[in-house]
């Protein structure tokens, strides 16, 4: 299959984590893990482009040993060594109080305290995934938080700050780094994918990718999940050394 546009290669790639790294159980792809690895010898940096927390991602981006920035919780938390610090996009202390609220009036099967990284949160809350997504907006629209944004993933529901994406937490990001969106190919499995997808210059979905995210993508990968990065890497990496030659 034809992995990317004739005669262009990526010089950085923005990666999503849960469901794209991992399976859907969470346990990394180690395949992927050492395609990534190979990126990054050859001089294309891996942006971490996740909803899941700062903690996870930075022990993530140092076990690989990776240049690039991480861009977590959506957008709400953009972080690179070269920063005096990390931006914050938002402060999560609205979305807590949100899904404190929401287990006043509709009894959250998990409760409020949600996913166990919520503990590592600063710009958003995540509820279980099994939670009633539609009663969950419902009650908010009605509510002082109507503002919030309310989105399933594979692994959470999401309230958060109406600008929080991936897509603006990158440009963020790219913008600090001289980097271009021209140069930028991303991977992704789940809708807060979505944004990134429409700023990058390319996108692929992993197989068991959801519908809308499938349907986006410029190239839907035939492997599942992780599995898709090592044939996706062979083809930068021979794009590259083409471009070279």
């Amino acid at each position: 299959m034809q992995w990317l546009p004739e005669g262009w290669f990526p010089k950085f790639v923005a990666v999503d984590i849960d469901g794209t790294l991992t399976d859907g159980e969470k346990r990394l792809n180690t395949s992927a893990l050492n395609a990534l690895e190979r990126l990054e010898k050859v001089g294309i940096p891996i942006i971490l482009a996740t909803g899941n927390v700062r903690a996870i991602a930075y022990g993530l981006w140092r076990f690989l040993k990776l240049s690039g920035p991480i861009c977590c919780e959506n957008g709400g938390v953009l972080w690179h060594p070269s920063f005096t610090e990390p931006i914050l996009q938002a402060d999560g202390t609205e979305a807590k109080r949100a899904a404190e609220w929401l287990d006043t009036v509709m009894q959250l099967t998990e409760g409020s305290k949600g996913i166990e990284s919520n503990q590592w949160r600063e710009s958003e809350w995540c509820l279980h995934p099994s939670e009633n997504l539609e009663q969950i907006r419902m009650h908010l629209a009605d509510s002082e938080w109507s503002h919030l944004s309310a989105l399933r993933t594979g692994f959470a529901i999401h309230l958060m700050e109406p600008h929080l994406t991936k897509g603006s937490g990158l440009e963020i990001l790219l913008e600090r780094m001289g980097w271009s969106k021209d140069d930028m190919l991303c991977v992704g499995d789940a809708p807060n994918d979505l944004p990134m997808f429409e700023l990058a210059h390319w996108s692929v979905a992993v197989k068991g990718a959801f519908e809308s995210v499938l349907q986006a993508a410029d190239v839907c990968s035939p492997h599942y999940h992780g599995d898709t990065f090592e044939p996706l890497v062979e083809a930068i990496i021979e794009a590259k050394n083409n471009s070279i030659n």
